[in-house]
């Protein structure tokens, strides 16, 4: 398979004319800002599949009308970002296909993909798959997912970056990010770890017998493993941890302690058990309920993604 060719990043972001894609695009452009690069908005028109026998497969050319309602949706875009955001270089592209295929097809391991929360808050969502969990799930590069508040983002600001972790490589890549991500942004940055015990047990009972109490082995490690997180990360660093770092250690749901931390923030950072493959679609229960139940964009780190990007 040919290789993709190399390219300078961009923020990518798929806009469709709602009030989800204008939050996202809002998002988008503040981090084109940011990063000062180039914005791609892409339109997917969703066009069927033909098939020939001389030609392959090839999708069905779109109307004058379904053609004019795309660029009448770029158009509005393009000028609301440079309204926005004069500095940010636009540049827009009407894709022919599934808008999940379509912004796959654009991205490159160095960008940043936007996408909106269309079509997530239901629990069918969950099976059949919206844009933003599919995209989540299969993306090269880090994807943030942007909540709709009356059409805009709740924040496109970055002054305060919740980040969850645990023992497992994805976690180790979400936090390498939101330390950057704080550290460009001279951002404060909240590191989250919860536990729940695994089994109902008589604490009072254990300890009569001499067992230390669950809770108390579950936050001795959950102390050592962001200690020992922490230090690999500044030592990764020639600068070290040069941001105000917090820490929260809580007996909880590995979602509603990032939730609850979440409160006042601007993101929230997640590493991603996706595979890529139809069931990596799903994500993975964390990630997947904090898309779900988020109010501030999320910035999840799919299983391929390059964990220097964002």
């Amino acid at each position: 398979m040919a290789r993709k060719k190399e390219r300078s990043p961009r923020v990518v972001v798929g806009v469709d004319g709602s009030a989800h894609s204008r939050a996202a695009l809002d998002w988008a452009a503040a981090e084109a800002a940011r990063r000062e690069i180039p914005i791609l908005v892409v339109y997917a028109l969703g066009m069927p599949l033909m098939v020939s026998a001389s030609a392959g497969p090839a999708h069905f050319g779109p109307t004058d009308e379904i053609s004019e309602q795309a660029t009448d949706v770029l158009t509005r875009a393009a000028t609301r970002v440079r309204e926005l955001q004069p500095a940010v270089t636009v540049e827009t592209e009407t894709a022919l296909e599934e808008a999940p295929l379509a912004l796959l097809r654009h991205c490159r391991p160095r960008d940043v993909l936007v996408v909106g929360t269309r079509g997530l808050g239901t629990f069918a969502s969950v099976f059949v798959g919206s844009v933003s969990v599919r995209v989540a799930a299969q993306a090269p590069c880090p994807v943030v997912v942007v909540p709709s508040k009356e059409g805009k983002p709740a924040t496109t600001s970055l002054k305060k970056i919740v980040v969850g972790v645990d023992d497992s490589d994805n976690a180790r890549r979400a936090l390498r990010v939101a330390v950057d991500l704080a550290s460009e942004s001279d951002a404060e940055l909240v590191v989250v770890n919860s536990w729940e015990v695994p089994y109902p047990y008589d604490p009072v009972a254990m300890t009569a017998m001499g067992y230390q109490p669950q809770e108390d082995l579950f936050d001795r490690r959950s102390e050592e493993l962001v200690a020992e997180l922490l230090a690999e990360v500044a030592d990764e660093r020639r600068e070290g941890l040069d941001i105000e770092v917090s820490v929260v250690r809580t007996q909880d749901s590995p979602v509603n302690a990032l939730l609850r931390a979440s409160e006042g923030a601007d993101v929230i950072v997640v590493g991603s058990r996706g595979r890529g493959t139809v069931r990596g679609l799903l994500l993975g229960s964390v990630g997947q309920g904090v898309l779900h139940r988020s109010q501030i964009p999320v910035a999840v780190m799919p299983h391929n993604a390059d964990h220097d990007q964002l």
